[in-house]
């Protein structure tokens, strides 16, 4: 497995943890963290022994945004992609991400999570888009989807009043699945990630894509998404293996074929 200096990779059972590692600065993100994120990520999404990521970060904090201390920015082209854009297409891949949101998550560092498939927080973790506060513009497609995951009034209040809200605010309002004890945070996750990773993983990466489609689609071309996304793993060995597994009274054993 390839290392990294600002992340952390870790695989067992199926599972990638990655663990964004820049504790001295809170796990602040920068270019060269987005783009190891970036590489990371699309490694694991070709591998077939990868079925599940989670992401947590080292220390007391998820992610406190885009790392704003460390003087002028090198020199980059016009149409070179941005920090935002570096990060955003880091998330884009076809394999369920899983949060664990450990600490503070600010900025950049939570508008990252809304692109994960499932957020789970620590008791301990804070919640904070300072962009109206700091006069930039929210980013990372959190104008997209955070009104659609919490609700139009709910996002408006969290972006344009650039107030910090606590983890038990943040699971009321949808913002993550589940707020956990801090000292069951990982074991929460993985716990999760195990249940998905037993699952056929072609079943998992089509309904996946299936949820994130409806996002912006109409009734009728989702529909015709579902008929091929079911023909397409009606002729799979997994599929088969459910339909026999279910005869025999057994726990499927599921290959990703």
């Amino acid at each position: 497995m390839t290392t990294y200096e600002t992340i952390v990779l870790d695989r067992k059972d199926h599972i990638t943890t990655v663990t964004l590692n820049r504790p001295d600065k809170l796990n602040a993100l920068n270019m060269q963290m987005a783009e190891e994120l970036h590489a990371a990520l699309a490694i694991e999404d070709q591998d077939d022994d990868c079925r599940v990521i989670v992401i947590t970060g080292a220390g007391r904090g998820f992610c406190s945004g885009a790392d704003l201390t460390g003087g002028p920015s090198a020199p980059r082209a016009s149409n070179a992609p941005s920090l935002a854009d570096a990060a955003f297409m880091a998330m884009q891949i076809e394999k369920p991400i899983i949060a664990a949101i450990n600490g503070v998550a600010v900025g950049g560092g939570l508008t990252m999570t809304l692109h994960c498939d499932i957020r789970i927080a620590s008791e301990e973790a804070r919640f904070l888009l300072p962009f109206t506060k700091l006069s930039i513009s929210a980013e990372i497609g959190s104008t997209y989807l955070l009104p659609r995951l919490i609700g139009f009034g709910k996002a408006t209040e969290l972006i344009l009043t650039s107030k910090m809200i606590g983890a038990q605010e943040a699971g009321e309002i949808g913002l993550v699945n589940s707020v956990v004890p801090a000292d069951e945070l990982h074991q929460t996750a993985m716990e999760m990630a195990y249940t998905i990773a037993a699952l056929p993983p072609m079943a998992v990466r089509l309904n996946k894509k299936g949820i994130r489609l409806g996002l912006g689609s109409e009734l009728d071309s989702q529909r015709r998404y579902e008929e091929l996304a079911a023909s397409k793993l009606g002729q799979t060995d997994d599929a088969k293996e459910a339909r026999l597994a279910f005869a025999e009274k057994r726990d499927p054993v599921y290959t990703g074929r």
